[in-house]
């Protein structure tokens, strides 16, 4: 008997291992992009919630209690460091190569979105990393944007002095950005196959040529502010960065200043900036929202077997839609009361176009949270594939063996330092953002106490989109 029961183990055994190894061969590669998150955080976060809830309205209470202008002239203080020479122009011809080089390793290198530099670098070096530097730094990307130094050199070419004489009519104003980053939210998060990197450089390459083409009709820095969407969001988060240039002459001015110094100078955004700047929050927060087991059980799927993109086009399409719906009406909303509660004659639109900048620090703060493990992990295997573009045994940069570290997001000890990693962004972000708006409705209502009162809705809201965000971390998600 024991030596049957020994026999049928064994067999059992076997059988199993083998239905593994066919699973593992059938598997998937992971997305390029995906790994914002590889494990379910147990951790007192009913105790986090609450205890960042009370930071972000301690601050506001804090802030109410201090004299605004003082607060404004300890922000405007600015420490000069020298100047540079302006190096756009070269800067911009090297970024364009460089961008034309991942589009022909996209079209034909390695078919893996792991091994491929152009979905690593647009999704993790791109759009996570550049979006963290802009928000510490400043606007890098007005170096690097592979349009700048391509247009002059055409410019030249056809003997012309100046822009395009063709202009965007007043009331477009962001609207073409605006468009243009839905779709690109649209692609990154819903399409099929955002990962694909032969998909993904004709889309990049496509985008490069419409704005090129755009630039050379309606000028470059109209396009460029107002068009290509992220010209737009990389200018409106470098806002926050410690660093500020002005060009003088043929040198730039560099000066150190406090994290979103710069906010205290903006000017109140028109309808179509507000809703762009809505859309790069609201796209980012359905990214985590549609992978919790709360939304996918709110249309009928079981978390446990995700049915995959495909199959959920039209669900997340909707459900992005509604999620920029519902803030900008509930921001508006907030904007509003507060308004009202001081009896403002500002018109709304004037109102919150200005107070929608602080949005900007939990932007940043939501980027930083959400994207955190992809840029860890993807970062390193963005290394490894950039050494070898074109899958061709190459060592360009000495990292094609560099072992890539994926243990640094998994385990318990990191799974407690990326949650307060991530937990401490979002807290610092929002009570960043509460005093961006006190200094701003100080703008409108120099009355302390106006100000403060006119900011209770608003703080009302960022309090609950504290404890969303927090959530969103904390939750179980699928995919």
């Amino acid at each position: 008997m024991r030596g049957t029961t020994t026999t049928r183990t064994i067999q059992r055994t076997a059988a199993a291992l083998a239905a593994c190894a066919a699973l593992a061969s059938h598997t998937s590669p992971a997305l390029a992009h995906a790994s914002d998150r590889g494990h379910v955080l147990l951790l007192p976060t009913g105790h986090y919630i609450a205890g960042a809830a009370l930071a972000v309205a301690a601050s506001f209470l804090v802030l109410a209690l201090l004299p605004p202008e003082r607060l404004t002239s300890f922000w405007r203080k600015r420490l000069p460091l020298g100047s540079i020479p302006d190096l756009r122009l070269p800067v911009s011809l090297v970024s364009f190569a460089f961008f034309a080089t991942l589009v022909a390793a996209g079209i034909t290198g390695s078919r893996d979105p792991l091994s491929n530099p152009l979905p690593l670098t647009v999704w993790t070096l791109l759009w996570v990393g550049l979006t963290l530097a802009q928000g510490l730094l400043g606007n890098l990307w007005a170096w690097l944007n592979p349009w700048y130094g391509p247009y002059r050199l055409a410019w030249k070419a056809l003997g012309a002095k100046e822009d395009s004489p063709l202009r965007l009519p007043e009331w477009v104003g962001y609207f073409p950005a605006f468009a243009l980053f839905l779709a690109f939210a649209w692609f990154e998060l819903i399409d099929p196959a955002p990962d694909d990197p032969a998909r993904l450089a004709i889309a990049a390459g496509t985008y490069w040529l419409f704005s090129f083409a755009a630039m050379l009709t309606f000028g470059f820095e109209r396009w460029y502010r107002q068009g290509e969407f992220l010209s737009a969001f990389f200018a409106m988060i470098s806002r926050f960065g410690i660093f500020e240039g002005k060009q003088d002459g043929p040198r730039l001015r560099l000066a150190l200043c406090w994290p979103g110094a710069k906010l205290n100078e903006a000017e109140a955004l028109p309808p179509s900036g507000a809703l762009f700047l809505l859309a790069t929050l609201a796209s980012v927060s359905f990214d985590g929202f549609s992978k919790t087991f709360f939304w996918l059980g709110l249309n009928g799927i079981n978390p446990l077997e995700l049915p995959g993109r495909t199959a959920l086009v039209a669900t997340n399409s909707l459900g992005l839609a509604a999620m920029l719906f519902l803030l900008a009406a509930v921001g508006l909303l907030a904007v509003l009361v507060g308004e009202r509660l001081v009896r403002s004659k500002q018109p709304l639109r004037q109102s919150a176009g200005l107070f929608v900048w602080s949005i900007v620090p939990i932007a940043l703060a939501y980027h930083f949270s959400h994207y955190l493990t992809a840029l860890l992990v993807n970062g390193q295997y963005a290394l490894v594939a950039l050494s070898d573009p074109f899958a061709r045994g190459w060592n360009l940069l000495g990292t094609a063996h560099m072992p890539v570290e994926a243990g640094i997001a998994m385990g318990a000890h990191s799974a407690w330092m990326l949650w307060n990693l991530q937990a401490a962004a979002i807290v610092g972000g929002h009570v960043l953002a509460v005093l961006v708006a006190h200094l701003l409705a100080w703008r409108l209502h120099p009355s302390a106490a106006r100000a403060s009162l006119s900011q209770l809705p608003l703080t009302l809201l960022m309090i609950g989109y504290t404890v969303f965000g927090l959530w969103l971390l904390s939750t179980a998600t699928a995919g």
